[in-house]
């Protein structure tokens, strides 16, 4: 199955993250970065490695980066990753060991996260369709981000990836500013009948923010995580804390 799989990574300014992202990434034929206009290292980084073919292009949303990125893949099955993204080797011995039927189109993987190398007991982060049929898939932009509809059916996977981000907390602030100007839209403009319970808890503006530090700490318990349970929680505060901000000059 390896042979039929390409890790597909969507790039802008990971030079912290992604050697250390490819490294893991040796059992692929080709890896396919797309680029949407780094100014550090990433791409010198990237072109050191033999099997990583580099795409760069300026786009607008991270849907139209992913959807190119989709229309160079020339394997049947893509593996769509972050550059902070580690994939460890239980995860790539379960996709060497799969036989997909041909109604399955794509599969479900969930996530450790780690901060700094250290992992956490638990997170917020949701699981995500990282393995495609590439004549299933397509894009779409959702707030800040993008998502996936694939044509049909959708299996989960047993190993977990590794979300491990080594940027800056200065870095993760101008990236939230960025990303939350775009879920504000989103939440101000979806009918309210499409939003979920967290979207409505994020509505509530000031709300938001101390119950996910209620909910980071002692509901998923990462306070037991020492510094790094902490950090994260206070990762999580800041971000709702300017979602509300947005949400409130908006």
């Amino acid at each position: 199955m390896l042979d039929h799989i390409t890790p597909l990574i969507l790039t802008k300014n990971e030079e912290v993250n992604i050697e250390r992202t490819l490294r893991q990434l040796g059992w692929a034929h080709e890896v396919v970065i797309v680029d949407n206009q780094s100014t550090d290292a990433t791409v010198t980084i990237a072109r050191t490695f033999p099997n990583v073919r580099v795409e760069q292009g300026s786009f607008a949303t991270l849907a139209e980066q992913a959807q190119f990125g989709l229309s160079q893949v020339r394997t049947p099955w893509l593996l769509t990753l972050d550059a902070d993204y580690f994939v460890p080797d239980d995860f790539v011995a379960e996709l060497a060991s799969l036989q997909p039927l041909p109604e399955i189109s794509g599969y479900t993987a969930q996530f450790i996260y780690a901060i700094h190398g250290r992992r956490l007991r638990a997170s917020l982060y949701p699981p995500r369709d990282v393995l495609l049929r590439t004549s299933a898939a397509s894009f779409w932009q959702d707030g800040h981000t993008q998502r996936v509809r694939v044509d049909g059916a959708i299996a989960p996977l047993t190993a977990r990836i590794i979300h491990d981000d080594r940027k800056s907390f200065r870095r993760f602030v101008d990236r939230q500013r960025r990303y939350m100007r775009e879920e504000a839209l989103k939440l101000r403009t979806a009918p309210p009948h499409t939003l979920n319970l967290p979207a409505r808890v994020r509505k509530l503006l000031v709300v938001a923010p101390l119950a996910v530090l209620v909910h980071t700490l002692f509901v998923r318990r990462t306070i037991l995580d020492g510094w790094a349970g902490l950090y994260y929680a206070f990762e999580r505060f800041v971000a709702e804390l300017i979602l509300s901000r947005e949400l409130l000059r908006r």
